[in-house]
C-alpha cells in the first residue's frame, strides 16, 4: 500500500473533544469529556462496558451528535463539508455485517467504490493477508479472517485517521497478533489510530498513550508505562487465606505500597517481591493463617484501573 502523507507537526491535534456531553434520557454516557489525539499516534480508550467509549468514538466519527461541547476531526467540525472529511477517515465498528455470498474481493471492491481515491482493492487484500481467500465467500471466513476483512474495508480509502472499536474481541491469539501487525503498519506509514479495547496487553503493545474512562469521564491519561508508574511499584502479589485477615497488617509489610481486597483474596502492590513475600509468609505463619494461593505478576493497566475505580475493566 502507498505511503500516507504525514501531516506537518504544527497542524494541531488530529482529534479534539472539549467539554463533550451526551445523554440518553436519564443516562449521561459522556460527561464533559476533554480529549486530544496527536497526529501519527495510536491512542487507546480503556474502560468497562458503559464507560462511554463507544459513544465517544461514534461522536468523533460523525455517527452521533453531542448534546454539548466542541468536536474537531483533522481540524474540522462535523456539519460542513462532511463528505470530504469522511474521505479521510477509516472506521471499523465492533461488529461489521457483510453480504455472506459476496467474495472477499467483491466486498473490498464494493467498499472501495464509496470513495474517490485509494489503493487498488487487490493491494489492500494482500496487506491484510487475505490474498488466498480473495475469491472465498464471506460466509466461509473464520472469525479472524472476517476481522481482517473488516479492517481492509476501513483502509480502502487510504485514511489519515483509523477508528477501531474493539477490533480483536473474540479472536484467537494468532489472529489478534495479525491485526496488531496491521495496526502497527498503519502507524508506521503516518496514520493516526483511536482504539478502544478491553485487552490490557493490546493497549500496552499498541498504544503510545492511553486514557482510562469511567462514567463518561477521563480519570487518567498517560503513556502505558506512565500510568503503571502511578501505582508506585512494579509488581502485584495476589494471595488468599482460610479465614479473615486484617488488611492493615499486610498493608504495613516491608515494600508494600498499597493493599486492596479482591474477590477471593488480597492484592498487594509491591516494589520488591523478594522482600515483601517472605515478610508476608512470616506474618501469616505467626498468626496461624493457612495460605490457599499466591501468585505474582508485573503491574499492568488492569491494576491501574482497579486501583483508580475499585472495579475491573471487564465489570459491567
Amino acid at each position: 500500500m502507498p505511503e500516507l502523507v504525514k501531516p506537518p507537526p504544527d497542524t494541531g491535534p488530529a482529534l479534539l473533544c472539549r467539554g463533550v456531553v451526551k445523554r440518553y434520557a436519564d443516562v449521561t454516557a459522556v460527561d464533559g469529556l476533554d480529549l486530544e489525539v496527536r497526529p501519527g499516534e495510536c491512542f487507546g480508550l480503556l474502560g468497562p462496558n458503559g464507560a462511554g467509549k463507544t459513544t465517544t468514538i461514534e461522536i468523533l466519527e460523525g455517527l452521533n451528535t453531542p448534546d454539548r461541547g466542541e468536536v474537531r476531526v483533522l481540524g474540522q467540525r462535523w456539519g460542513g463539508g462532511d463528505r470530504a472529511l469522511r474521505e479521510r477517515l477509516g472506521i471499523q465498528l465492533q461488529e461489521a455485517k457483510f453480504q455472506d455470498k459476496l467474495s472477499v474481493l467483491e466486498t473490498v471492491r464494493l467498499f472501495r467504490s464509496f470513495y474517490r481515491r485509494g489503493p487498488e482493492p487487490e493491494s489492500v487484500i494482500r496487506a491484510v493477508q487475505l490474498d488466498e481467500k480473495r475469491n472465498a465467500w464471506v460466509v466461509k471466513l473464520s472469525g479472524g479472517q472476517r476481522q481482517r476483512l473488516s479492517l481492509a474495508c476501513a483502509l480502502v480509502n487510504e485514511p489519515e485517521v483509523l477508528f477501531l472499536d474493539e477490533p480483536t474481541t473474540g479472536l484467537d491469539p494468532q489472529s489478534r497478533r495479525q491485526v496488531w501487525d496491521l495496526i502497527d503498519d498503519f502507524r508506521r506509514r503516518g496514520g493516526t489510530t483511536l482504539l478502544t479495547t478491553h485487552y490490557m496487553d493490546e493497549a500496552q503493545r499498541l498504544c503510545d498513550r492511553v486514557a482510562i474512562m469511567d462514567h463518561g469521564r477521563i480519570i487518567a491519561l498517560d503513556t502505558p508505562a506512565g500510568l503503571i508508574a502511578t501505582l508506585g511499584a512494579d509488581h502485584v502479589v495476589e494471595f488468599s487465606v482460610h479465614g479473615e485477615l486484617d488488611l492493615e497488617i499486610v498493608a504495613g509489610l516491608p515494600g508494600v505500597s498499597h493493599a486492596r481486597r479482591e474477590a477471593g483474596g488480597v492484592a498487594l502492590i509491591v516494589k520488591e517481591p523478594h522482600v515483601s513475600i517472605p515478610a508476608l509468609l512470616a506474618t501469616l505463619a505467626s498468626r496461624g493463617a493457612t495460605l490457599q494461593s499466591l501468585t505474582t505478576h508485573h503491574a499492568t493497566l488492569e491494576d491501574v484501573f482497579v486501583s483508580l475505580t475499585g472495579r475491573t475493566l471487564r465489570d459491567e
